[in-house]
């Protein structure tokens, strides 16, 4: 018997198996599920999903979301609107599908083409950097994961999560754009004061700035976030 025919697995297909998509694959097929097929337009995209998902077809994207009950949408969230509309447009989606995406800044409605499909909208995203590689897959484990559902949906996305190795956290339809501009501010912000920093060490003559700020740094963070913690009255 398949992990898709096995109670509760899936035939999971990924759409854009770049460094998200082919790690989160990878994270699905370790928790049992199927990876049915992949989409993968670039050749470093192709080798990556060759090297962690060996044996996965690279077909379309229509073809990928045809032969799948999970449809795990990993590009850029100005390319989301114009490919779902698309697959709407030619008849791409199966009555029951769970589409997920993991762009920041969409909530779950940019799948409202597809809803009269038939289609289970979900937004799905892990707040932390990825390499594309299988190292990944430790991050993950602590690391959280925006779930942004209807309400019946939630626990569906909540699982999933937990299944990727992460922790899940519902964020409101309505609170997205402010949660992705959180993230954005977090991974901007925290990057230009690192190269600042390491730029300046670079011209004093310090051959490994790296070396000199990042206990610093991690330092830093680490107290910054301990004070964010709402302390009990």
């Amino acid at each position: 018997m398949s992990a898709a025919e096995r109670e509760g697995r899936l035939g999971v297909g990924v759409v854009g198996a770049g460094r998200v998509g082919s790690v989160l694959a990878l994270a699905l097929a370790g928790a049992g599920h199927s990876v049915t097929a992949l989409s993968a337009i670039s050749a470093e995209s192709r080798e990556r999903a060759e090297l962690l998902l060996p044996g996965v077809p690279v077909l379309e994207a229509p073809e990928v979301v045809r032969r799948s009950e999970l449809v795990l949408f990993a590009v850029p969230g100005s390319e989301l609107p114009g490919l779902v509309h698309g697959l709407t447009e030619t008849g791409a989606w199966q009555p029951g599908q769970i589409a997920a995406h993991t762009a920041p800044e969409h909530g779950y409605r940019v799948f409202a083409p597809a809803l009269g499909a038939g289609v289970i909208p979900l937004a799905l995203h892990p707040a932390m950097v990825f390499t594309g590689t299988s190292l990944d897959l430790s991050r993950l484990a602590g690391a959280t994961v925006a779930v942004t559902a209807p309400p019946p949906v939630q626990p569906i996305g909540q699982a999933l999560a937990v299944e990727m190795g992460a922790e899940p956290v519902i964020v409101a339809d309505s609170d997205r754009a402010a949660y992705a501009d959180a993230i954005a501010a977090a991974t901007e912000f925290s990057g230009a004061v690192v190269r600042q920093a390491t730029d300046a060490l670079r011209e004093v003559g310090v051959e490994r700035p790296d070396r000199v700020i990042g206990g610093l740094v991690r330092a830093a963070v680490e107290e910054a976030l301990r004070a964010a913690v709402p302390r009990p009255d």
